[in-house]
């Protein structure tokens, strides 16, 4: 089995936006909705490591979170949105060429 690495890295990186929103604004709802999306996105890329294309668990919490992050990221300029909205947007376009691809064939 081939661990999907970059998956689990971007699942770390919502996570600890969360922790970081918590600690540094004392945000509930931050904490809350980071390790929420942050648990999906990590057991999205568990699935997709176990099957390839299994990748629709991933792509809605990335998806989802690139519009809520973007939106928020549009209306306050802050760094931690744009930076979890831009980190979202590229694994959406990675889910979306991994769905493209063909299977190897014998």
């Amino acid at each position: 089995m081939e661990y999907d690495w970059v998956g689990f890295g971007y699942a770390a990186l919502v996570a600890s936006g969360g922790i970081i929103g918590y600690a540094r604004a004392g945000s509930v709802p931050s904490l809350a909705a980071g390790l929420l999306f942050g648990g999906l996105a990590g057991l999205g890329a568990y699935q997709q490591s176990s099957e390839p294309k299994n990748v629709w668990l991933s792509l809605v919490a990335s998806g989802t979170l690139s519009a809520v992050m973007g939106m928020r990221y549009y209306n306050s300029r802050k760094a931690m949105p744009g930076l979890i909205a831009g980190a979202s947007l590229l694994m959406v376009g990675r889910l979306v060429l991994k769905m493209m691809e063909k299977p190897l064939e014998p």
